[in-house]
């Protein structure tokens, strides 16, 4: 099974890993190098031999593990970040245990996080690869946080639509959904810290809110716990038949699609298994649909960073149901490839800078709340 990787544009772009297991330099190296338009720049076995590598080339992105001799990866992240900031992916097994790591890592300045390739299988070969490229590619275009110089996203080209999971409605709708006002975001690389910042600037009763954010499996749950912390609303990692109310954000997890549908008044999500769309699980582009058929106008879409296409035509379905729609604009956006997707196919009826989203969705919200007096 070979996979379907996007055509070449420029240079190849350089990777650096960082691991201290020999099996899984050689495993990622594979990985990496069957992509066309990527390349190893080199392989460390601990962060000492990984600076001497970047005093005499700097890669495009670094893939990085957490646990290392001499030096474990988030120091290492932490002083690169300080003192020459480039692209890092986090890659680790992803243990309950290292949940917190990787919490750590993001905050940190990583762009991104994966876990360590399986190889047992054929397909599981396959969705590691078409995953771990996809993230690689990204962080080579991404802006980290103390570097933002321009870059051109790359087109990521879609292996599916949300066709397998949802079918597409027969003709638009703008009616409104029978309760109060639904928030569906998505986001992928960078998209960590930005739904932090939205997040944090959103009081305790804040509008309905569901979230897609590419991320793996397991992740997720901790990922909302720490929002939980820091945040007002009450956040959590969505379950099946969860209902969608006032005041509470519910964060897709990792490896499932995220649907939304009528219960009673209101809204309650499904979580299903299913192929990749857009070559994500969860998708956006999923989560957008159901969220044109289910809410109409009385959702807000907001797609934000993240590399590819992922949310785009599900965004301009939300549009033409007569919800209001955002896109995050260039300048504030780590990788601008699903906002400028989506904007470029007219799903985006607004495009906005990262620190006015929260005020976005509350005014949002105010407007509804008129309306339906």
């Amino acid at each position: 099974m070979t996979p379907d990787f996007p055509p070449v544009r420029g240079r190849k772009k350089r990777i650096l890993i960082v691991d201290d297991s020999a099996a899984v330099r050689q495993a990622l190296s594979s990985i990496i190098e069957s992509d066309p338009a990527l390349e190893v720049m080199g392989v460390a076995a601990d962060p000492y031999v990984a600076a001497q590598r970047i005093r005499d080339e700097v890669p495009d992105a670094i893939i990085l593990d957490i646990e290392m001799p001499r030096m474990d990866g988030l120091t290492f992240l932490r002083k690169l970040m300080a003192q020459r900031p480039i692209p890092v992916v986090i890659c680790s097994t992803l243990t309950e245990d290292g949940s917190s790591a990787m919490v750590a890592a993001l905050e940190a300045g990583a762009v991104d996080v994966i876990t360590k390739p399986r190889v047992d299988t054929a397909h599981a070969l396959h969705e590691a690869t078409l995953r771990i490229c996809d993230v690689a590619r990204a962080a080579a275009h991404a802006r980290p946080a103390r570097a933002r110089a321009a870059a051109r996203p790359v087109k990521v080209e879609a292996k599916l639509s949300a066709d397998v999971m949802l079918p597409p409605a027969m003709r638009a709708t703008a009616r409104r959904g029978a309760s109060g006002p639904l928030v569906c975001i998505g986001a992928s690389t960078g998209g960590t810290e930005a739904l932090r910042e939205v997040l944090m600037a959103l009081p305790a009763q804040c509008p309905a809110t569901v979230i897609v954010q590419h991320m793996p499996e397991k992740f997720t749950a901790a990922f909302a716990g720490r929002l939980n912390g820091i945040c007002a609303p009450h956040i959590k990692e969505a379950a099946d038949g969860d209902a969608v109310v006032p005041g509470q954000v519910l964060i897709a997890p990792g490896d499932r699609h995220l649907l939304l549908e009528r219960l009673g008044s209101g809204y309650r999500v499904r979580i299903k298994e299913g192929p990749r769309v857009s070559r994500h699980r969860p998708s956006v582009d999923v989560l957008f649909r159901s969220a044109a058929q289910t809410a109409g106008a009385s959702a807000l879409g907001i797609l934000m960073t993240g590399m590819g296409d992922d949310g785009a035509h599900g965004l301009l379905e939300m549009r033409n149901a007569g919800a209001l729609t955002i896109a995050q604009d260039e300048a504030s956006c780590v990788v601008f490839g699903m906002p400028k997707a989506a904007i470029d196919l007219g799903g985006a009826a607004r495009v906005t800078a990262l620190h006015r989203i929260a005020r976005e969705v509350m005014d949002f919200a105010a407007r509804s709340s008129l309306e339906t007096q």
